[in-house]
């Protein structure tokens, strides 16, 4: 009993999971570290939702319209997929924000594993422009990173600020043969160097960079009046392009692009969610007409077999001959093969109604049989608006058109991106920083250090602040490049590409008032066909009448080749009306479909859609009232 409540109370909770909507979360972690920790989305939902169960009664799924709208929202596959494509759209904006290239390497910062200038020996020497190829110079330097990412257009700037480290433990022990400038014939030095570095990149185009770097450095050189010494140094970087990848509307416009493709990625799932809809409604109005025509062919057998019984029962008293046995018995086959097509038929639509409205196999779904609630209806008229007013609400309502007029705001801005780069390059860099030094101090033959220098952090960083070691550099890069015959290159594609794009446009316009019209004139013949068939089933059925009653009172005139003949015109009379209201209800919906009407028209809306959960309550119908339908 306790497993089994512990199982259903999990079913539960599983079933509960899966009607949620698929988001991306971030952890539930402090801030300071949530940056750094994997988002989680919920599991793929692979059960039908609850309200499929719900419907089923007595081995029958009753399904109103509404219904089968709301359980394809909830459990169509198809959807499900789509369903990805906003939350798709919503990281691709949050990665379009942070800004910068293809997501590649970025560049480290210099890794300093020597001494400073002027600091020891070796930064001595090579403040004085000594080389000493034995200790490598002016120290390892950990590279650029070399990472290079090429694309067409101007490459944004990084917008999510960087804070980099990095720190370096070094003991080198050197031979040395300069022995007055060492004091010995091999330095031992030992170094420690911390280097952090805060880069931030700019909406113009440029970037900003502060450095804040610290060595410990100490050897056994006795010549050295501060040993071991520290030091301190803070660096500002400002770097600006003043051409070529200069400008707020360029460095952002991935952003707006992003932004724009957000909402079109609505507007492209509402349009899937309409097409959705209208396929569902369009299988509803096939079942039920496929049920309608089972009828009729039930009705159809029944006479057929009533016919024959009658003939036998003619012959049996020789009012009739024998001969008319053979013909009634092969009515009833023929009736009898097309009723088993019919059945057939109908079980075929409920597989793909089924198929449309569940997400996985359910062998209690599959034992069910589908019996429609709602009948397709026709009005006495169609009060259609003149054809300019069904062509402006489709321009409104149509997502597809929204998606269109969102990709010719992207393509505008997107132009951006290779007219820039037109531009010759030109850069500019200014930097400055402050330097600061302080150690231990020394007699070196007799002469005390400079006092200046005694000292521990506390005394570099004075330094620093006091700016008694200032240093400033700026620069100015430019490149002409000579034909620009790339950058030319692509900006006429883009150009050429922006054109085809707009002719495409206009395009589609015109398609959608042709097939407005078309649509139109559709409704219009579907609804006269219905009339005619509906008009002709009725006399169908009065010439039947006064047959059977001519016949039955003892007219001759009547046979029962006769009436056979009339019950298969009846037959014909019946399916040609159920046909044709099908074709009505598909060229409604069509139309509708057309306008962009469909989720409107059905209360169905986009939220309903994106979350994959319906609001509204399904209505159980009473068994025995739809039985007697």
């Amino acid at each position: 009993m306790r497993r089994a409540l512990l199982a259903a109370v999990s079913l539960t909770a599983l079933l509960h999971a899966q009607e949620q909507p698929a988001t991306i979360q971030v952890a539930h972690v402090p801030a300071a570290i949530r940056p750094y920790m994997a988002r989680s989305t919920p599991p793929i939902r692979l059960h039908n939702s609850s309200r499929l169960n719900g419907l089923i009664r007595a081995g029958n799924l009753y399904l109103t319209v509404a219904d089968a709208l709301a359980l394809a929202i909830e459990n169509n596959l198809n959807l499900e997929i789509d369903r990805y494509g906003p939350l798709n759209a919503d990281a691709q904006l949050e990665r379009a924000k942070a800004g910068g290239p293809l997501r590649g390497i970025l560049s480290a910062s210099a890794q300093i594993a020597a001494p400073d200038l002027g600091v020891g020996v070796n930064g001595t020497i090579a403040a004085a422009g000594i080389s000493n190829s034995s200790n490598g110079g002016s120290g390892g330097n950990g590279g650029n990173g070399g990472a290079t990412v090429q694309q067409i257009g101007a490459v944004v700037p990084n917008f999510d600020p960087t804070l980099q480290n990095v720190t370096t433990f070094s003991h080198a022990t050197t031979p040395e043969t300069y022995v007055n400038a060492y004091g010995s014939t091999s330095l031992v030095a030992t170094a420690h160097t911390y280097n952090t570095q805060f880069t931030q990149g700019l909406i113009t185009g440029g970037s900003i960079a502060y450095r804040e770097y610290q060595q410990t450095f100490g050897e056994n050189a006795p010549g050295d009046f501060v040993n071991p010494s520290s030091e301190a140094r803070m660096d500002l970087i400002i770097k600006q392009p003043l051409l070529q990848g200069f400008g707020v509307g360029l460095n952002n416009r991935t952003i707006r692009v992003s932004s724009i493709n957000v909402t079109a990625s609505r507007e492209v799932f509402r349009g899937q969610l309409l097409d959705l809809a209208a396929s569902v409604l369009n299988l509803y109005y096939t079942l039920a007409a496929a049920g309608d025509e089972l009828k009729a062919r039930q009705r159809a057998l029944e006479i057929a077999q009533k016919f024959y019984e009658d003939t036998r029962k003619e012959i049996a008293s020789e009012a009739i001959p024998g001969i008319q046995l053979p013909p009634a018995a092969a009515e009833v086959s023929t009736r009898r093969q097309e009723l088993q097509i019919a059945q057939a038929n109908v079980r075929q639509q409920e597989v793909l109604m089924k198929e449309a409205i569940s997400h996985t196999e359910d062998p209690t779904l599959e034992a069910a049989g589908i019996v429609l609630v709602d009948r397709i209806q026709i009005p006495d008229t169609d009060d259609l608006p003149p054809l300019r007013q069904l062509v402006t609400t489709a321009m409104e309502k149509r997502p597809d058109v929204a998606v269109s007029k969102y990709r010719d705001q992207t393509d505008d801005i997107n132009l951006a991106g290779t007219t820039n780069p037109l531009l010759p390059t030109l850069n500019t860099q200014f930097q400055t920083y402050n330097r600061g030094v302080a150690g231990v101090g020394h007699d070196v033959d007799g002469l005390p250090p400079n006092a200046y220098f005694v000292g521990g952090y506390g005394r570099a960083f004075q330094q620093l602040f006091q700016h008694d070691f200032s240093n400033y550099t700026g620069y100015t890069y430019i490149s002409i490049p000579i034909g620009n015959r790339g950058a030319q290159a692509d900006y006429g594609i883009a150009q050429l590409q922006h054109r085809q794009s707009e002719v495409t446009s206009q395009r589609d316009v015109n398609a959608i008032v042709v097939n407005v019209a078309a649509s139109v004139t559709q409704v219009r013949q579907a609804h006269a066909h219905y009339d005619t068939a509906r008009d002709a089933r009725l006399l169908q059925e009065q010439l039947l009448a006064a047959d059977q009653e001519h016949f039955v009172s003892g007219g001759r005139t009547i046979t029962f080749q006769m009436l056979m003949a009339d019950q298969r015109a009846l037959v014909n009379a019946q399916i040609s009306e159920v046909s044709a209201l099908s074709a009505y209800a598909h060229a409604r919906t069509s139309l509708d479909q057309t306008l962009g009407e469909t989720l409107e028209k059905n209360n169905i809306s986009l939220d309903e859609g994106l979350n994959g959960h319906v609001e509204r309550q399904s209505q159980i119908p009473d068994v025995l009232d739809v039985g007697k339908r």
